[in-house]
């Protein structure tokens, strides 16, 4: 048996993970890089192996860095099925969707100044997939309930449990049969903080002879829930009631605007925030949250009492889901009093560039990031100091007052990832470290070494293939 690492091995996108046993061959997720120059080369060359020996796939969770190449998969020839849970199906009919319409609007983009430059004599830019392809790939996914056992191939068993990180994400057991002898591999996919808003926490493990576990905040603690709200309520306050301002939050569609949503409801519950009027600005945002609705058997007690008083008081809070594009440029005129709420959470693509272009220069204004910004990102610029960024071909300067709320991470912490660990009986005979930036994955590598006494932890190389 071996593993291939071809994502998320000393970087935090483009999970991707070729299992191949004597008796079957199969990928644990088919995620997309995101983030720096050579994302497009690392996307196009990523499935450069056969696809017609692949005989399954199994998904973690939605996010485009678990999720966004399937599309590209199934353009390619892959015909089999992939498994997943079904909120992360139902989720990824708008993800995919959305995904592949930026990218032939990206390619468009680009075809369009390069027939304006000297380059016009070359080959046009295509995009990854297109929006046909990204739906066509949906029929090969099949969703299967938390708990429930199930066999893609006669020499695997497998089991999703929540990874308590965004709706339906999943850690996946697998157990694989080879030459009569059988093997534990778990993946810990994406593992959420304890405590967060609407998701469970994450299922405990107790034993696996093999471990994937993700690393990418194992060398950070979060700020504590009481402090993160403070804060967050600090930023809205005086912004919205001191600064005359808006208050700009760029978040992931699928999860972070939900528990974002969840967060300022409480706190008008609470009358420690009144009279906001929030906009989200995310046609996919609108779709993620109507999925989030339905699938309330997957919410913890906390979310169902808060959303409970929303469906029956609006005093308070008003929230605007702007669909169509109009009613996103209808937001650009709004100079004070607004709390938008944007994607793509780290600023690379999407309508929250445009309030970052007519907000992040004001100081009267306040951007406020609640998750993790990788590497060679917009965001990432922003959050690291940057004095003047470039949006749409203008260099805005950074002006507004910038908040990094930590706690409101859909990720756990180094504490958090040492204390799943510490549920284990007795420690893997491998356990790779994944999904982190590479200082951070073998920082916490060795962590695992200190603090738990768990030898065999190693951090993948991209491209590498380990021997079991």
């Amino acid at each position: 048996m071996k593993i291939t690492f071809h994502g998320a091995a000393g970087e935090v996108t483009g999970s991707c993970y070729f299992v191949e046993t004597a008796e079957t061959r199969f990928l644990v997720d088919c995620g997309m890089f995101q983030g720096g120059k050579e994302a497009r080369r690392k996307n196009l060359d990523a499935l450069d192996f056969n696809l017609d020996a692949l005989d399954f796939v199994l998904l973690t969770h939605a996010h485009i860095d678990h999720s966004g190449l399937i599309p590209r998969l199934t353009a390619l020839g892959y015909k089999g099925p992939i498994f997943t849970t079904p909120a992360t199906r139902d989720l990824l009919e708008v993800m995919l969707h959305d995904s592949a319409h930026i990218q032939e609007k990206e390619a468009e983009k680009a075809n369009y100044l390069r027939q304006k430059s000297e380059k016009k004599k070359r080959r046009d830019v295509a995009p990854l997939y297109t929006v046909m392809q990204a739906d066509a790939s949906l029929r090969f996914i099949q969703g299967v309930e938390y708990g429930t056992e199930f066999s893609p191939h006669p020499s695997i068993r497998c089991r999703f449990r929540d990874a308590g990180h965004i709706l339906g994400s999943a850690i996946v057991e697998l157990w694989a049969t080879e030459k009569g002898k059988t093997r534990k591999i778990v993946f810990s996919g994406d593992l959420g903080q304890p405590g967060q808003p609407i998701v469970e926490d994450p299922t405990p493990i107790e034993e696996a002879d093999v471990l994937l576990v993700e690393s990418t905040y194992g060398n950070r603690h979060h700020k504590g829930w009481e402090d993160t709200v403070n804060e967050m309520v600090y930023a809205i306050r005086d912004t919205l009631e001191r600064k005359g301002g808006n208050v700009v939050i760029p978040a992931f569609a699928v999860g972070r605007t939900q528990d974002i949503l969840f967060l300022l409801y409480d706190l008008v519950r609470q009358k420690r925030l009144h009279d906001l009027d929030v906009y989200v600005d995310s046609p996919m945002g609108l779709k993620a949250t109507e999925i989030t609705m339905q699938h309330q058997e997957l919410w913890d007690e906390e979310a169902k009492k808060v959303f409970s008083w929303g469906n029956h008081r609006h005093n308070g809070i008003r929230v605007h889901f702007a669909e169509q594009k109009e009613d996103s440029m209808a937001i650009n005129d709004i100079r004070r009093g607004a709390v938008i709420i944007s994607s793509s959470g780290m600023c690379e693509a999407g309508r929250i560039k445009y309030h970052l272009r007519y907000n992040l220069g004001r100081k009267e204004c306040s951007i406020v990031f609640t998750g993790f910004q990788a590497g060679g990102t917009l965001g990432r610029r922003i959050v690291d100091g940057a004095k003047m960024v470039r949006i749409h071909k203008e260099e805005i300067p950074v002006r507004a007052d910038l908040y990094t709320l930590g706690g409101l991470s859909a990720h756990a912490d180094q504490s958090d990832l040492l204390g799943w660990l510490g549920k284990f009986r007795s420690p893997p005979k491998k356990t790779f470290v994944i999904h982190g930036e590479l200082s951070v994955a073998q920082q916490f590598a060795k962590l695992i070494g200190k603090e738990l006494g768990w030898k065999g932890v190693t951090v993948p190389a991209l491209g590498a293939t380990v021997e079991l």
